[in-house]
């Protein structure tokens, strides 16, 4: 039996408290002390306690208790620094830790973050907002955090196990008419058009066509090359890297159609010199995607049965779509859109430059077959610079 002064165990020791409670300490595998989070009510209880702390740290399973005394703040902030990650998606994760989970878990310890307390926090923010897919991001950003300290042995389990709480339900995508693409390459006027139709029928992504300069044009064989990306950050500021993925350095082999728009557009607005920007704001500078979706919007509005709320990104879809329609292969449009996606799966499959002419011909031919129908039904010139032309 214990006595009020404490007595000595081959393994930690155990004391009795004024209050009548006992109390038990262990060294840890560091050799310091630890004392129990809380009392027992008799020495038998002390002693189990003490047993399983002995197992653990013979079977190499003990965790220091003190490891997760660190904020979720603290953590998820340093989880962030010491991953290379791509600029738009370091924005991304700051603007879900600041306005979805620094909120609710910023000044939580690790180790107090609790499977039903991440089922509050998502009921909560679902009911709250009703953003079913930024929530989703959310989750899975949170998911990740934590798992990465249960490999660091911060935490014994990951609290993230709602099943399917991190899936995101695909929108559907939107796509337009050939007619669409020209009226809005026409609404938004001289100086975007050529984008527009780059967006639909490159099909190139925002960030490429920002970064495109004089030298990646080869007026002649209508090839464009896509070298880098410039996204532009929540902070207004442009930041030049590599493309999405590395399928999207490509080269595009463009429609005939568009020679003449992409003669016109750098005689009349792109920067002098092989490094010149190929698309700049009225002022001379790299466009913003403030000013621009703008522009966007605005121009949306003024063409009939555009599908509600299209994207420029949805051009993308558009070109995807005719280039099937077209005839080109499943790795035919992977290869032309820069897409990494089912690489392993279609890997025995080329899609070379001959073949990109080929492709491009038949848009061709697709797009001005549609401009002539349209001009048919409606008794009117057909539309675009090619057909006005004769071509």
């Amino acid at each position: 039996m214990a006595n009020d002064k404490g007595r000595r165990r081959r393994f930690g020791a155990i004391r009795r408290l004024p209050s009548g409670r006992y109390q038990a300490r262990y060294p840890g595998p560091d050799g310091v002390m630890r004392p129990a989070p809380f009392t027992f009510e008799t020495t038998a209880d002390a002693d189990d306690w003490l047993a399983e702390k002995q197992t653990e740290i013979r079977r190499g399973q003990w965790r220091d208790p003190d490891a997760a005394a660190v904020s979720f703040r603290t953590y998820a902030e340093k989880w962030v620094e010491e991953r290379d990650l791509a600029p738009l998606t370091e924005d991304l994760y700051r603007y879900l830790l600041d306005k979805h989970l620094l909120p609710t878990f910023g000044d939580t310890d690790l180790d107090e973050i609790t499977a039903p307390r991440v089922r509050e926090w998502r009921t909560e923010r679902l009911r709250t907002t009703g953003a079913k897919t930024i929530t989703a991001k959310a989750y899975r950003l949170l998911k990740a955090v934590m798992e990465t300290a249960v490999d660091d042995d911060l935490i014994d389990r990951n609290p993230c196990r709602i099943k399917g709480a991190g899936k995101e339900k695909a929108a559907e995508r939107r796509i337009a008419t050939v007619a669409q693409v020209d009226a809005l390459a026409e609404a938004m006027g001289m100086r975007w058009r050529l984008m527009v139709y780059l967006g639909a029928y490159g099909p190139m992504r925002p960030e490429e066509l920002a970064g495109l300069r004089r030298r990646d044009v080869d007026l002649d064989t209508l090839r464009i090359r896509v070298r880098l990306a410039e996204p532009e950050r929540m902070n207004g500021r442009r930041v030049q890297g590599d493309t999405k993925s590395e399928a999207g350095t490509r080269t595009v082999v463009l429609p005939a159609f568009l020679h003449r728009e992409l003669r016109w557009h750098m005689e009349s607005y792109a920067e002098p010199g092989p490094k010149g920007l190929l698309f700049v704001g009225e002022r001379g500078a790299p466009f913003r995607r403030s000013t621009f979706g703008r522009k966007w919007r605005k121009a949306r509005g003024l063409v009939d049965g555009l599908p509600e709320g299209f994207r420029f990104y949805d051009l993308r879809h558009t070109g995807h779509t005719l280039t099937t329609r077209s005839g080109a292969t499943l790795k035919d449009t992977m290869v032309r859109a820069g897409q990494s996606s089912e690489k392993a799966a279609l890997g025995y499959q080329h899609s070379e430059d001959e073949r990109q002419e080929e492709v491009a011909g038949m848009l061709h031919r697709t797009v001005r077959k549609a401009r002539q129908t349209r001009a048919e039904k409606e008794g009117g010139p057909p539309s675009g610079t090619d057909l006005a032309r004769g071509e």
